[in-house]
């Protein structure tokens, strides 16, 4: 996916992190999560997605976890009441780009759900523990999504 539109459209933290992750992948990658209440050092993804309105490139750094065979990420938004720009590009077209520090891949996104969920989403939580706060914030499931590599 090429033409991404994001980097002016996020807050300065994000935009900021998205630009070193551009041009220092392994610093990007592992990012400091203690300034927004994290442990610390964790994974980071970059995440490229197909604007379902606008047609246009969005891409966002996002914590994840490998599992099952995919990379698993949360659509959490911070614990806000409607899910993320992101994850309703998903619904619209799974199909969309990550890079995982200096390594792209084509990957296909589908919603984790009963056991696989519950699984994935501990797993998260023990390396983002703000994750159960987000949850409590809001009257709607936090989704879970998969991203299984189709190149």
């Amino acid at each position: 996916m090429s033409n991404d539109k994001t980097a002016t459209e996020l807050p300065g933290w994000i935009s900021d992190h998205l630009e070193l992750y551009r041009t220092d992948p392994e610093k990007g990658h592992d990012w400091d999560s203690t300034a927004v209440g994290g442990p610390g050092i964790l994974p980071v993804l970059l995440l490229s997605t197909r604007g379902r309105k606008s047609g246009e490139i969005r891409t966002l750094p996002l914590i994840y976890r490998k599992a099952n065979g995919g990379y698993v990420i949360i659509a959490s938004k911070g614990g806000a009441p409607s899910h993320p720009a992101w994850y309703l590009n998903l619904v619209e077209n799974p199909d969309c780009d990550i890079q995982v520090a200096h390594d792209h891949f084509h990957v296909r996104a589908r919603i984790a759900d009963g056991e696989e969920r519950e699984e994935l989403w501990q797993k998260l939580v023990e390396i983002y523990p703000p994750y159960v706060d987000y949850q409590a914030a809001t009257d709607r499931q936090i989704p879970v999504v998969v991203l299984d590599v189709t190149d």
